[in-house]
């Protein structure tokens, strides 16, 4: 089973911007389609964004398509995420998913990830 970590999480601005790694461990990344979630207080987890294991395709909730950007660095066996134009609304506790797959172009659906990081918390003031 990988071990995932994730950081990079903080106190930010409203319009500041952020990025969050999440190092695997403990498995070979390149199995691992990757994705990113986010929990606020008194909400259920959303699936924030996906990649593929190969890195051509990806998933972007609504609420963060064209600010959000997903990337993987099979090397380095890390995942990123780069999140601009920050609000408050983007203040959650945010971790890292992965879920071993065969399909090197699939992008998981939200309830198939099954290995988990602790999470990172980020808070947005404005």
């Amino acid at each position: 089973q990988v071990q995932l970590r994730e950081s990079g999480g903080g106190l930010v601005q409203a319009g500041d911007s952020l990025r969050l790694s999440c190092e695997a461990s403990e498995g070979t990344f390149r199995d691992y389609a990757m994705g990113w979630f986010r929990q606020a207080p008194g909400k259920g987890r959303e699936y924030v964004a996906g990649v593929s294991i190969r890195g051509d395709f990806k998933y972007y909730a609504d609420s963060v398509k064209g600010r959000f950007i997903i990337s993987r660095d099979i090397a380095k066996s890390t995942l990123y995420l780069r999140m601009n134009q920050l609000n408050v609304e983007d203040t959650a506790v945010y971790y890292c998913a992965a879920r071993e797959i065969g399909n090197v172009h699939r992008v998981p659906l939200s309830d198939d990830y099954d290995n988990w990081g602790q999470g990172t918390q980020v808070t947005v003031s404005s």
